[in-house]
């Protein structure tokens, strides 16, 4: 399972990248094997300001239906619409081309209060 050493992690199996003022967020690989093949994204929050852990969409795979929950609080100001027709990019490249959305960061000492890498790695170990 991937795990790269330079993203940031949260409980609910979701990363974030973050470049200046920017982070850009996705599910990880844990989360992706455990929905299975994802065959609709919903996101439509697209310039809205939202707090750490609300709702900015949901993720269905053929399993089930789950909420995606913002990792820190932030202004999303880009939504990756190539997923649209092609929502099974998140299973293929979940770290990449796999991207949800991108968030104008309110707060960067949010990101003291999610997982490294490593403390990752022991949540999905378990």
């Amino acid at each position: 399972m991937e795990t790269p050493e330079n993203l940031y992690y949260t409980n609910d199996h979701e990363w974030i990248k973050v470049e200046g003022d920017t982070g850009t967020i996705g599910i990880t690989d844990f989360a992706q094997r455990e929905l299975g093949d994802i065959v609709y994204l919903e996101i439509e929050s697209l310039n809205e300001s939202l707090e750490t852990e609300e709702v900015f969409g949901t993720i269905e795979a053929v399993k089930t239906v789950s909420d995606l929950f913002m990792p820190v609080s932030g202004k999303v100001i880009e939504i990756n619409t190539s997923l649209e027709d092609n929502p099974e990019v998140v299973n293929k490249d979940p770290f990449g081309e796999g991207w949800l959305i991108k968030v104008e960061l309110s707060d960067k000492s949010q990101l003291d209060n999610l997982l490294t890498s490593e403390a990752y790695k022991e949540l999905t170990s378990v």
